[in-house]
């Protein structure tokens, strides 16, 4: 079997609190956008695992398709030794969620293609083990998360009459440093009611509040933004935690983007 895992974007992201456990409680809005890798599975005598593409120096034992391999068998203990080859193209830490991305497919695919009898809301819940914003990508559609990112509720959101340049220049920004940047707000507007409103009032009142700390230590990541905005985007914003930028235009249209580091340019 072979499918797409697919990239998203944030429209929005707000840091609620700091929970007991650890993690922060969030509220954003996720986005899928047509930034793939390829997965290909079948069955094989003995599991295996490979990467190409874009690889990084080393693949860890526990990568984070093999661990969705391993949860699942301890769901599925009749599942069978499979050979997973992962194609990578979506840029790696760029808030793009394309590790999340390819474990949410590793998981549907092997579903699908032994042809299992597994709800949606098991598929989520299964998956949100392997990491907080897994589960968006089961039904892969537009969706508000909260708590760790896990909880997800539907909304009515559709850019395909736009185009999304994204911009994922060569710079990584850590996580867990851009948590540290941010102080938790728990009184924010509505994230739905922002979003429910035309796309042109985004600019002003939908806000990533990653943005803040990570520009500061980042100022390339501003300046693309400003780019964006000078080449007559309609909303632009970092995706997650960054590097990661993108743009909303109308149909076909998008900015001249000039930095003088590398970056790479996608168009969806």
């Amino acid at each position: 079997m072979i499918c797409f895992p697919n990239a998203k974007i944030n429209l929005g992201l707000q840091i609620i609190k700091k929970r007991d456990d650890g993690f922060h409680q969030i509220k954003t809005c996720m986005y899928p956008i047509a930034v793939h890798d390829a997965l290909e599975i079948h069955t094989s005598d003995t599991f295996g695992f490979r990467q190409s593409g874009k690889v990084l120096d080393n693949i860890p034992n526990d990568n984070i398709i093999v661990k969705t391999y391993e949860l699942l068998k301890t769901k599925v203990p009749t599942l069978p030794p499979l050979n997973i080859h992962l194609l990578k193209n979506i840029p790696f830490g760029a808030g793009l969620g394309g590790g999340s991305a390819d474990a949410a497919f590793t998981m549907t695919a092997i579903i699908n293609m032994l042809d299992l009898s597994i709800p949606i809301k098991q598929q989520e819940e299964w998956i949100a083990k392997i990491g907080s914003d897994c589960a968006f990508f089961i039904k892969n559609k537009a969706a508000i998360a909260s708590g760790r990112g896990e909880k997800l509720e539907d909304i009515d959101i559709d850019l395909s009459n736009h185009t999304i340049q994204l911009i994922a220049p060569q710079i990584h920004v850590s996580t867990a440093a851009a948590y540290s940047g941010v102080t938790p707000t728990e009184n924010q507007t509505n994230l739905k009611d922002i979003l429910s409103k035309d796309i042109t009032t985004w600019k002003e009142a939908l806000i990533n509040d990653f943005e803040k700390s990570v520009f500061e230590k980042e100022p390339i990541l501003a300046e693309i933004k400003n780019q964006l905005y000078h080449g007559e985007a309609i909303y632009a914003s970092m995706s997650g935690s960054g590097s990661s930028v993108f743009g909303i235009f109308p149909k076909n249209k998008k900015a001249d983007i000039k930095i003088d580091t590398g970056f790479e340019e996608f168009i969806c």
